[in-house]
């Protein structure tokens, strides 16, 4: 399939359409307008509401175990919304305000024309996404991918993971075969036989594997990491005084929650693993033991570089147009996470 098809295939001819054209009108063509360029606030005003993603409840789980202060603004409602494809569709319906992502969804946006600013960073060291494969497979190695079925989700960290490993392996693109789907379908892809191999988060595969493993199916891990960790906003939302300063006053929280979950994995592994995912404490300690130690920079200058090298490189595949990535970072937001934390959690 060629690599300008792939939008088409995840969000319909009609959305690829509007997405495209939306350069020339929406959001895009507002990006230096309303208050964006302006200082932000010092206070939130009275009345300021958002709506913002929260993948299965994990934000609210997070604020609650840790006790944390009452957010200065009121929260209108917790989306459980978490694949990039998902978000950009909810930014452009008005019913998302600010979401939680990877590197690869913003740049997916200005791909489709919807502009969004970055508004703050917490960078990732280790890896957490590895490779799955189908029940019955003989693939061992990332090099055992050529000629195979991947899942690839253009517009999500999954997809940068894959393109990463076979750029690292040798393997150029034309020797797979991209299968174009999004994450919430990789593990059915999987099961039936759709795809030899799925990128899956390091929560996924406890669950498949004691259900496949059985069955032929193994994980092939490699030490490619997706970086990025953000908050990003649509531009509408940014321009808005209020909301930008009820960004402002989330971020610190956002920041601390990360780091609470991170310094307790034995309560994050009951409230949250056993609790709500059903996972048994033995898988859930298994993927805590993977866990990132938050770490929120007061520059990014190592996350611009990150965010324009995956530009870069799914330029080169035909996936998304060259372009500088430093336009999707909104700068006013730069210090507000590593403020917020210990030192220990800045560098």
């Amino acid at each position: 399939m060629h690599r300008r098809v792939f939008l088409t295939s995840l969000l319909g001819a009609s959305a690829a359409a509007a997405g495209l054209s939306g350069c020339a009108k929406g959001d895009a063509s507002a990006a230096a307008k309303g208050a964006a360029t302006e200082p932000l606030a010092d206070k939130v005003p009275a009345g300021t509401s958002l709506r913002i993603a929260s993948y299965q409840d994990v934000q609210q789980l997070q604020f609650r175990l840790a006790k944390l202060p009452k957010l200065p603004f009121t929260v209108s409602s917790w989306v459980n919304i978490g694949a990039g494809p998902d978000v950009i569709n909810a930014f452009r319906a008005k019913s998302l305000d600010l979401s939680n992502n990877a590197g690869i969804p913003p740049i997916q946006a200005h791909y489709q024309g919807f502009d969004a600013k970055i508004v703050a960073i917490d960078l990732t060291r280790r890896p957490n996404y590895l490779f799955a494969t189908k029940p019955g497979s003989d693939i061992r190695t990332v090099r055992d991918f050529k000629g195979r079925r991947l899942a690839f989700s253009q517009g999500q960290a999954q997809g940068v993971v894959l393109l990463r490993a076979l750029k690292r392996a040798g393997l150029e693109y034309d020797e797979v075969k991209l299968v174009p789907l999004t994450s919430n379908q990789f593990l059915t892809a999987l099961q039936s036989g759709q795809v030899d191999v799925a990128p899956l988060a390091n929560s996924q595969a406890p669950a498949y594997l004691k259900k496949y493993r059985g069955k032929g199916a193994r994980t092939i891990e490699t030490d490619v990491v997706d970086l990025l960790n953000l908050l990003w906003a649509p531009q509408s939302v940014l321009n808005d005084p209020a909301k930008a300063a009820a960004i402002a006053a989330y971020i610190p929280a956002w920041a601390k929650g990360q780091v609470w979950q991170y310094e307790h994995p034995d309560a994050w592994n009951e409230e949250f693993y056993v609790k709500t995912q059903n996972l048994t404490p033995e898988q859930a300690k298994s993927i805590t033991e993977l866990a990132n130690k938050p770490l929120f920079p007061p520059s990014w200058d190592e996350a611009i570089k990150w965010e324009q090298e995956t530009a870069d490189l799914l330029a080169e595949g035909g996936f998304v147009k060259k372009f500088d990535v430093s336009s999707l970072f909104d700068h006013r937001f730069e210090s507000l996470a590593a403020e917020a934390v210990p030192a220990e959690y800045r560098r």
